[in-house]
């Protein structure tokens, strides 16, 4: 018997280490330098290469790109432990898609974003949208509105001033003259859409991820601040060591001296333009 129970005190034990292991956040450590970085298909990939990686490096770092097809994954992962940290999303859909999931992420700084876009399909311009046509816009609410404010800019329809960025729907078109098919997809499936849809409504990396040319959109979006991408770690690393380096990067001359070199056309955030 005192066999049995010293051994079950050994056992009791060895189960408590394991799960205050378990439980110890093995992430705020600052000395962590292995980071994998989540992405969906577009610039972003090459932006964090070129401009924020050789930075990273010079610390010592060791960088992997994950890439997701949509724009779902990127955070689910992120809250998992799966990645440290993803670059893809702005501030409003973060906090709506954090709210929706009961996820704990928070931003550390934006970067320079391409913009969404009007591109022609079967019509190649606004005037030859014939009524009844069908036109495709994302189908999450902050994307989406973003779309319908960009074909109200257009003349093709109008959007209720009183629409909610979080909750936006169709429901939300309040006059629709030309009797248009508002057609919502997912993001990434928005650049086929072109061949069969009048125009198209796409988020700017999906666009030129597909080839696609944004100085021959019919329509470029001018971004709010709020619709600028943002990097975005688990809330209780914002203050870890390893996005402390991240912010450091994306802060540093090298970082603008590429953007401005590479990554024309897109907009920036209001920190950097405050330099000049």
């Amino acid at each position: 018997m005192k066999f049995i129970r010293s051994g079950l005190i050994l056992l009791s034990v060895a189960v408590l280490f394991t799960v205050c292991k378990k439980s110890a956040n093995p992430s705020l450590p600052g000395d962590r330098k292995s980071l994998k970085i989540g992405i969906c298909p577009g610039p972003y990939g090459d932006l964090l290469k070129k401009a924020v990686f050789p930075n990273l490096e010079k610390k010592g770092y060791k960088l992997e790109i994950v890439e997701f097809s949509d724009y779902i994954q990127p955070n689910l992962a992120l809250e998992n432990g799966d990645i440290d940290a993803n670059l893809f999303q702005h501030a409003v859909y973060l906090g709506k898609f954090s709210k929706d999931k009961n996820l704990n992420l928070a931003s550390i700084v934006s970067v320079p974003t391409a913009p969404m876009a009007i591109f022609a399909g079967k019509s190649g311009s606004v005037q030859a949208i014939p009524v009844g046509g069908t036109v495709t816009l994302p189908n999450d609410p902050t994307n989406q509105l973003r779309a319908l404010k960009l074909f109200q800019e257009l003349g093709l329809l109008k959007v209720s001033p009183d629409a909610n960025p979080a909750k936006a729907s169709l429901a939300d078109v309040i006059e629709n003259p030309k009797k248009l098919d508002l057609k919502p997809l997912e993001a990434a499936q928005l650049p086929r859409s072109l061949q069969s849809a009048e125009v198209a409504a796409v988020n700017g990396n999906f666009a030129i991820a597909s080839g696609l040319d944004l100085t021959k959109a019919l329509k470029l979006e001018s971004l709010a601040e709020e619709h600028k991408n943002i990097i975005v770690v688990r809330a209780n690393e914002k203050d870890a060591v390893f996005a402390k380096d991240i912010v450091e990067s994306v802060y540093s001359p090298e970082f603008e001296k590429t953007i401005d070199a590479d990554f024309r056309g897109f907009q920036k955030p209001d920190w950097l333009l405050k330099r000049k």
